[in-house]
């Protein structure tokens, strides 16, 4: 089985600053790529970074002011959110792209979700 534990949410004001973490356990052979998402109500769940071995990439609407990364050795995708505005007001969920063992068919696993609201 596999476990993803997302972490870092909040309340937060326009302008500050957050950073989601998304820590991976459990029976992983290895990792391809992983990504943040988000979701607000009445919405379609969208990207907003991913992440694979040699690249990265961001939505339109936070290039600039979010940035992705992964730790290998920790099985870990960060999301560092900088200059946060009320419109990244969202759920945000961590997907990951693994396969569990050398002979399994990858499979993309999601995270709990961690609420981000940003608000005066």
């Amino acid at each position: 089985q596999v476990q993803l534990v997302e972490s870092g949410g909040g309340l937060v004001q326009p302008g500050d600053s957050l950073r989601l973490s998304c820590a991976a356990s459990g029976s992983i052979f290895t990792i391809n790529a992983m990504g943040w998402y988000r979701q607000t109500p009445g919405k379609q769940r969208e990207m907003v970074a991913s992440i694979s071995t040699h690249s990265t990439s961001h939505a339109d609407s936070v290039k600039g002011r979010f940035t992705i990364s992964r730790d290998n050795a920790k099985n870990t995708v960060y999301l560092q959110m900088n200059d946060l505005k009320s419109d990244d007001t969202a759920v945000y969920y961590c997907l990951v792209n693994l396969r569990t063992t050398r002979w399994a068919q990858a499979m993309d696993y999601w995270g709990q979700g961690t609420q981000v609201t940003v608000s005066s």
